[in-house]
C-alpha cells in the first residue's frame, strides 16, 4: 500500500476517533497525519524515519500551539459571555446546604451542591440544614464554612 494512502487513512481515522475520546488530541495528530501524507505525495519526505519524525514533531506543535483555542470552540465557549479562563465548575464563594452533621477533624460531614451529595469538611461544627459557604476543595471534599 502506498505511504500516502497509508497516513491519509490514519489521519482520518484518528479525527473520526476524536468523536469518541475526549480531550481534543487526536485530532491534532490527525492534521498531523494529513501533513505527512502531502509532504510525501509532493516527495519532500520520502523515507519512513522522516515520516515519522514529521509526524512526530507536527503533533506536538499542533497540540502546543492550537490546543485550547481548538478545545474552546469543541466546547461550546461563548467570547461575549464566558471567560475561558474561568473554570465553569468554580466552586469557591458559592453556597451548599449542610446534609449531615460537619465537626471539625472528623471529615465526616456532607453538604448537597448543584443538586449533588458531597462530603465536606470545617473548622467549625454545622447542622443538618444550616447554609454553608464553600472555602475550597480537594478532590470530592468541600471544606465550608
Amino acid at each position: 500500500m502506498e505511504p500516502v494512502l497509508v497516513w491519509f487513512i490514519l489521519g482520518l481515522l484518528l479525527m473520526i476517533m476524536e468523536f469518541f475520546v475526549p480531550g481534543v488530541i487526536l485530532v491534532f495528530f490527525g492534521v498531523s497525519a494529513w501533513i505527512v501524507a502531502l509532504t510525501t505525495l509532493i516527495g519532500v519526505t520520502g523515507s519512513s524515519t522522516s515520516q515519522l519524525v514529521l509526524f512526530a514533531i507536527g503533533a506536538v506543535v499542533l497540540i502546543a500551539a492550537l490546543r485550547k483555542w481548538v478545545h474552546d470552540k469543541f466546547i461550546g465557549h461563548i467570547t461575549d459571555i464566558q471567560n475561558p479562563d474561568t473554570n465553569l465548575d468554580d466552586f469557591i464563594g458559592r453556597s451548599a446546604t449542610v446534609t449531615e452533621d460537619i465537626q471539625p477533624g472528623k471529615g465526616n460531614g456532607a453538604v448537597e451542591f448543584k443538586g449533588a451529595r458531597w462530603q465536606a469538611v470545617s473548622e467549625t461544627s454545622h447542622t443538618a440544614g444550616d447554609s454553608v459557604r464553600i472555602v475550597s476543595r480537594d478532590g470530592l471534599t468541600l471544606k465550608v464554612k
